[in-house]
């Protein structure tokens, strides 16, 4: 009998007509874990696309270490996480976009940075030195970075908003997200309670291809999702030191 060895890290993507490029991101997501030593679990949330990418992860998965959970509809970026990791299975969690803004080389480097400094949570930033948004108009940046503004006082985390990061379990798992919307990232870093923080630069790179997550009625969520979030952390009798470090550019490089 042969024994397969414990993820070192499940790695979930949300997904929504996201077909014509999710072989890829697959193919490429394995290729640089396996190229890294790192033993990847990935999971597939489908929001019911009707593209038929919930199909075509189905193949995917039978030849490689993947789940597939498919939902009934299209119930938000948040939950789908959610849903991820309820069926994760490695020590680590991770979240990324199945569209190439988030490059897949890097998502072994947040893992190596996570053990590197015993972190909590290794975010993917892009509002720190190295990091940036190359392709998008000055309106669409203002607006990104005015939500990482506003979330400031909860976390000392730049890029609070960010969709790419890694986590350990027990800052995630079991962890009561009352938003469905898209800013999972800053949910679990004030109601998972990590205590050790690291940011990682990157460069966005806009989407080619498929359809943009943004939308007013998400942005809308955000509002609500920091209204609460202020409140918890009034209510609160006490707050745990917070460590945070922001690697350099070539610090990331030699991960």
């Amino acid at each position: 009998m042969t024994l397969v060895p414990v993820a070192d890290v499940t790695i979930v993507v949300p997904t929504y007509n996201e077909r014509d490029r999710l072989a890829e991101l697959v193919d490429s997501l394995f290729r640089e874990c396996d190229r890294a030593g790192v033993v990847l679990e990935l999971v597939i949330v489908d929001d019911n696309s009707p593209d038929g990418t919930g199909g075509l992860a189905d193949e995917l998965a039978r030849s490689r270490r993947m789940q597939v959970v498919h939902r009934t509809g299209k119930l938000g970026l948040g939950t789908a996480v959610v849903a991820g990791f309820a069926v994760a299975t490695a020590p680590i969690f991770g979240v990324m976009d199945a569209d190439f803004s988030h490059p897949p080389a890097l998502a072994p480097k947040l893992l190596a940075a996570l053990r590197e400094t015993d972190a909590d949570v290794v975010v993917a930033s892009r509002y720190i030195p190295g990091g940036s948004t190359p392709d998008w108009p000055w309106t669409r940046r203002w607006m990104s970075q005015l939500a990482c503004w506003l979330a400031r006082p909860l976390t000392p985390i730049r890029d609070a908003t960010s969709g790419f990061f890694v986590i350990k379990r027990q800052c995630a798992h079991g962890v009561a997200i009352q938003a469905g919307g898209f800013k999972i990232c800053l949910e679990l870093l004030i109601r998972g309670g990590p205590t050790r923080l690291v940011e990682v630069p990157y460069r966005f790179a806009d989407r080619e291809l498929g359809e943009s997550k943004m939308s007013l009625r998400e942005a809308a969520k955000y509002f609500v999702q920091l209204k609460d979030l202020y409140r918890l952390k009034w209510r609160a009798a006490a707050h745990s030191p917070r460590q945070h470090r922001i690697f350099t550019r070539a610090e990331a490089e030699r991960l």
